[in-house]
């Protein structure tokens, strides 16, 4: 390390450069807390210094020797030290407690490792978290798809756990708190909406939410990692189907239509997606963390860490976008609170620190939901002709995948861990392949029960004869986003787990099958894929649809489909998955997911417009697992059907002796 770092400091002398190596360690510090790959070199571009080979070579070197270097730091804390720390910088603030959401300042899916505050708080990992911290006690908070999970690694000497829903974290604080307790609060890290909610509970109790003006747990996580740092890169036309200037049109004539000036974007998808940008700051997701104001003539403010928008982005944004450092947000908004402009922010997803800090200017706050959303909703035919492909190619993939699967899963050495990196592997050979699109559910028997089980080293199970193995993955393509569940059994798993992955597939074909009018809404369908599980009294605990977007978020609103009211019709071309599911505890998992484009059907005797769904996943289903006496003749139909269109479209791609078990794979049943 310390040579590496001599070498570079004599190329910067040599090169008269005024870049010095702490900026370069910044710099590489924020790279490896970004999701870039270690083969990726595109980061170097963000270094404004000539780079001749050697220094490259040294660059790259150094990169790899300092995450080598923070690996092997050793700085573990217990709980009980950590909350011991935390009440006391508490106290220090003069608050007697805080609320503490898994999120960042974007409010997004995956976090970068430095918001990963609850996570580094009370050891728990899972992708929806809470904790509230008293002086005398504390809790976490989570849904039932981590109870064991947060068992296993909590404390719970210093926390309680709590189910997030049975008992949400305003009840337990409600109990709790005395009257002229001040509780503290990030306002970067709660929504609007959100804090409302806190703050009429504990004003009812005599008590005072309190906004920060640092969060607590930064002030003690003395090895927080650094913010994440990947170039800003351009999604080209042939990707994305429409110029950013045609999108920002758009949005402004919804500005217009509402009298408002300008609006507040703090979701990195949305910014994505207007501007034609990607990134690759969190994973699995390619997000350049960042936020934009949108002013109703058109033009952006772009507020980013400038150090990763290089010339190629800055000539790919033009002249109405301009660029600034995150911190020049607040000046901003004086410009436009000082015209009389009237913001719009989205209460739901914003941070409530935008609403705040307009009120205390005197600025005029208008509430509305972020108007990118709806739009991204809706695919364009270039982006639908892109994610068609992707599906293509990685039914290429999961084909390839199977047949090794049925190979290998007879002789008992196959482990989740490595099905799911055989996967992955497969992928990755794609040459448009950029990430997984989320961290594969590779669960075998007792572990496929775990609704959103994530395996590791602890938990890693050895695949066994009589087992159901489910598998649900999907990949990050540039001309798409896929997510596949298939439920493969392992020798013999019983006439009891037969007949539930038949009903579980009948539920699947319900909904594929199904035309609706134009305006009915995904809850209103939902019950289609649980029909045949209540029949016998059964049913999954999960949403069975979630929107995805192109070559952006595998879980994209506003559509879905589940029990859960939605005011959000779907329309033609919304790409949403089909997924339902049967859950035994302790002993099996079934998911069958495939994703579906809402389209426009013809139906001569309909006296209205009528949509449907276009299936464009090609994967079989597990033949042996299909008991063909529970099934209708139009489910045999289309089962054969599909298969049929699955071996049409993949067997000239694949090579032969996969090709022959997929013709085996998707032979007709009876």
């Amino acid at each position: 390390m310390d040579n590496l770092k001599r070498n570079i400091e004599s190329f910067l002398q040599d090169a008269n450069s005024s870049l010095t190596l702490e900026e370069i360690l910044s710099v590489i510090d924020g790279v490896n807390a970004s999701s870039l790959a270690l083969n990726d070199t595109s980061w170097l571009n963000m270094l404004s210094i000539e780079k001749t080979p050697p220094l490259e070579l040294n660059l790259l070197n150094l990169r790899r020797a300092r995450i080598i270097e923070i690996e092997g730091s050793d700085n573990v804390e217990t709980s009980k030290t950590k909350v011991d720390k935390l009440r006391t910088i508490l106290r220090e603030m003069n608050v007697n407690g805080l609320i503490l959401p898994r999120a960042d300042e974007h409010q997004g899916e995956y976090l970068p490792s430095s918001a990963e505050r609850l996570s580094w708080l009370t050891g728990f990992n899972g992708s929806a978290g809470f904790v509230v911290a008293l002086e005398d006690s504390a809790a976490v908070f989570t849904d039932g798809r981590y109870t064991l999970q947060i068992l296993q690694q909590v404390d719970q000497n210093h926390f309680d756990i709590e189910h997030i829903t049975e008992n949400p974290p305003i009840k337990w604080l409600e109990k709790r708190i005395s009257k002229g307790d001040r509780i503290g609060f990030d306002p970067w890290l709660h929504s609007a909406d959100a804090l409302r909610q806190f703050e009429s509970s504990i004003e009812s109790k005599g008590g005072k939410l309190v906004a920060l003006d640092a969060n607590p747990i930064d002030q003690i996580w003395k090895d927080r990692p650094s913010a994440p740092l990947s170039p800003i890169v351009p999604h080209h036309l042939s990707y994305s189907g429409k110029p950013s200037a045609e999108k920002r049109k758009v949005v402004c004539e919804v500005l217009r239509q509402n009298r408002e000036g300008a609006v507040i974007l703090t979701s990195p998808e949305s910014i994505a997606w207007l501007l034609n940008i990607r990134g690759a700051d969190v994973s699995r997701t390619p997000l350049p963390l960042s936020f934009a104001i949108l002013n109703e003539n058109e033009h952006v403010s772009l507020f980013t860490d400038i150090r990763k928008v290089t010339n190629l982005v800055t000539t790919h944004l033009g002249n109405e976008v301009s660029i600034f450092p995150f911190n020049d947000i607040g000046q901003q908004i004086d410009s436009l609170v000082n015209r009389d402009i009237k913001i719009r922010i989205d209460p739901k997803s914003n941070p409530a620190w935008f609403e705040r800090y307009i009120d205390t200017n005197k600025g005029i706050v208008s509430y509305g939901e972020d108007p990118v959303l709806a739009l991204k909703a809706i695919k364009n035919s270039i982006e639908l002709t892109g994610t068609r492909n992707a599906h293509v190619r990685d039914g290429v993939a999961f084909a390839r995948f199977l047949h090794w699967f049925e190979e290998n899963k007879s002789l008992g050495q196959l482990d989740e861990i490595g099905v799911a990196n055989q996967l992955k592997s497969y992928r990755e050979e794609d040459p448009l392949y950029k990430d997984q699109s989320f961290d594969a559910i590779s669960g075998s028997g007792p572990n496929g029960a775990i609704v959103h089980y994530r395996v590791s080293p602890a938990t890693n199970r050895i695949l066994r004869k009589g087992d159901l193995y489910l598998i649900d993955s999907g990949a990050q393509y540039l001309d798409g986003t896929t997510d596949i569940t298939r439920t493969l059994a392992i020798g013999d798993p019983g006439d009891e787990a037969r007949d539930r992955f038949t009903r579980v597939l009948k539920g699947h074909i319900g909904l594929a099958t199904q035309k609706f009018p134009k305006g009915t809404t995904g809850s209103q369908i939902d019950v289609l894929a649980r029909a045949p599980l209540w029949s016998i009294g059964a049913d999954f605990d999960h949403g069975t649809g979630h929107g995805v977007g192109s070559y952006l978020g595998v879980h994209e609103g506003p559509q879905r489909i589940s029990k859960t009211p939605s005011s959000v019709a779907l329309q033609p071309g919304m790409i949403i998955s089909n997924e339902p599911g049967y859950y035994k505890k302790s002993s099996y998992g079934i998911r069958l997911e495939n994703l579906v484009v809402v389209q426009a059907v013809n139906l001569e005797s309909a006296d209205r417009e009528m949509l449907g769904f276009e299936t464009i996943t090609f994967a079989p289903f597990d033949n042996t697992m299909i008991d063909a006496s529970l099934l209708t003749h139009l489910e045999v139909e289309w089962i054969n059907s599909y298969h049929a269109s699955v071996r049409q479209t993949l067997g000239p791609l694949l090579p032969p002796e996969v090709a022959s078990w997929l013709e085996k794979a998707t032979m007709k049943i009876q």
